[in-house]
């Protein structure tokens, strides 16, 4: 089984390089880092960088996790190779543009591009946001899913995930004692569905409400808080679509013995206990 260790990056293609590193900055609130090579890369926490937007096709995401050592990254290209699934090696110059040592990029079932990465690079400086968003990390990312039961098996079979709860066919999968680090979310596509990153209180929340809507962004779900996680919650919309999220309070578990994942309804209620109803076509399917 392929030891993931936690969530690490995700980059997304753009055709507008200027809006969305105007959005991720002066919106989201993350820490503009450097441009280079057509990219922007961005920081939320303590690492290099969690977000790069690219120049590109927008539907071209990618998603990266970590892992402890070589040798793990070394077996889990021999467990992706004898279960079939095809890979590659990634190239000097791409381990330079990820500030990683060494990384394998493949494909789950549905498409979704996946990249595992050893020594990652940590930053030097400690994270100093654009707004006060209140961001204390990246968090979590929901996938697309055309097939959530088999997505499901791949995850928790070929990888350490484990099953914390469903919403309707969605499994929400966590690799470390967090509620989750992956969602999968039933659709026709590919890709990144959401973007979470952890804020310090429902306080920061709720400033962000105020916020986003005085500056015209979207807001599409909540504020809220999910039944599973218990965490508070906001969704909103970014350039091209890109769904992302602030949260706060998401339960961890410790006890992996007597943990049963729950079964909650594909309704609203299945993802707020408080009432509010989602304008996110994936969340709206079961």
């Amino acid at each position: 089984m392929i030891q993931l260790h936690d969530v690490r990056y995700v980059r997304l293609g753009t055709r507008d390089l200027s809006t969305a590193t105007d959005f991720a900055t002066r919106i989201v609130g993350l820490e503009l880092v450097r441009r280079e090579h057509d990219c922007v890369y961005f920081r939320s926490d303590n690492r290099d960088h969690t977000l790069c937007y690219f120049e590109g096709d927008p539907h071209d995401h990618t998603l990266a996790f970590d892992v402890a050592d070589a040798d793990q990254l070394d077996n889990a290209a021999g467990m992706l190779d004898a279960s079939g699934v095809a890979f590659r090696s990634g190239t000097p110059e791409e381990c330079e543009r990820r500030r990683v040592q060494a990384f394998i990029v493949f494909k789950d079932l549905t498409g979704n591009q996946i990249e595992l990465v050893w020594r990652a690079h940590a930053s030097g400086r400690r994270y100093f946001p654009s707004r006060d968003a209140g961001i204390t990390g990246f968090n979590h990312v929901g996938l697309c899913s055309t097939d959530p039961a088999r997505d499901e098996a791949f995850w928790t079979q070929t990888f350490n995930a484990r099953v914390s709860d469903w919403i309707g066919a969605s499994p929400l999968l966590r690799i470390n004692p967090i509620h989750h680090q992956i969602a999968l979310f039933p659709t026709t596509r590919s890709g990144v569905q959401h973007i979470n990153h952890q804020v310090e209180s429902i306080d920061d929340i709720m400033r962000s409400w105020y916020f986003l809507q005085e500056q015209g962004v979207k807001v599409v779900f909540g504020p809220g808080r999910h039944p599973t996680s218990g965490a508070r919650f906001l969704y909103f919309e970014g350039p091209e679509g890109m769904i992302y999220e602030y949260s706060c309070g998401v339960s961890a578990i410790e006890d992996e013995a007597n943990h049963r994942p729950r079964q909650f309804p594909a309704e609203p209620s299945g993802f707020c206990m408080w009432g509010s109803k989602p304008d996110i076509a994936e969340f709206k399917s079961d």
